[in-house]
């Protein structure tokens, strides 16, 4: 994919994203949020795999937003390894929490209904505390994505904010990533810019 492929490709995604937040008949539960942290919440790609200090997406967004995020990213999380760990939210008062799991179930062929069961679970946890959620997609497979429909039904079921797969246009591309499955400090850039505008949305 080419260079001015992708930029489209991420202005289609900026777009259809904000129509989706924009909804009237779609609620984001929790919004306005009365917490005071905004957490990230997942594994390699939230703690910054294959990024320069300080280029991941994460301290890019807290640089976008003028806070600070606060970066609970595990390498190599599955989804059942981020819900036994989900008390780790205990410390904080989180207003919005990036949820970013799944992509090591797909890689440790973990069963697609445990996967999004386990996220359900997560996400619910998350509302119970009275935070918003934004749901950040990953792919789940090479030639078909089996994943994008379950994760949009997440979204739907538990009104969510929602960022379809974060690496799309990503993957294969060696311009933006620093091995098969984490991004450079090119591709992390794009991720952030794909859910910077609905972070500051819900930040308003």
């Amino acid at each position: 994919m080419g260079r001015s492929a992708l930029v489209l490709g991420t202005l289609f995604v900026v777009v259809a994203i904000g129509a989706y937040f924009l909804l009237p008949t779609a609620p984001i539960k929790n919004y306005p949020s009365a917490g005071t942290d905004v957490i990230a919440f997942g594994d390699s790609l939230v703690y910054g795999q294959g990024a320069s200090e300080g280029k991941s997406f994460v301290p890019l967004l807290s640089q976008a937003i003028g806070r600070p995020i606060i970066n609970l990213g595990v390498p190599g999380d599955t989804t059942a390894q981020g819900l036994a760990r989900i008390n780790e939210l205990d410390k904080y008062k989180p207003q919005v929490v990036l949820l970013l799991l799944g992509g090591n179930d797909y890689l440790k062929r973990v069963p697609q209904e445990e996967t999004f069961a386990n996220l359900a679970k997560i996400i619910a946890d998350i509302q119970s505390r009275g935070a918003v959620v934004i749901l950040l997609g990953v792919r789940g497979g090479l030639l078909n994505d089996h994943f994008d429909e379950e994760f949009q039904k997440l979204a739907d079921t538990y009104h969510t904010a929602y960022v379809p797969d974060v690496l799309d246009g990503l993957l294969g591309e060696k311009q933006y990533m620093s091995d098969q499955v984490h991004p450079n400090d090119a591709g992390y850039a794009i991720i952030a810019a794909r859910i910077a505008p609905v972070l500051k949305k819900l930040l308003q």
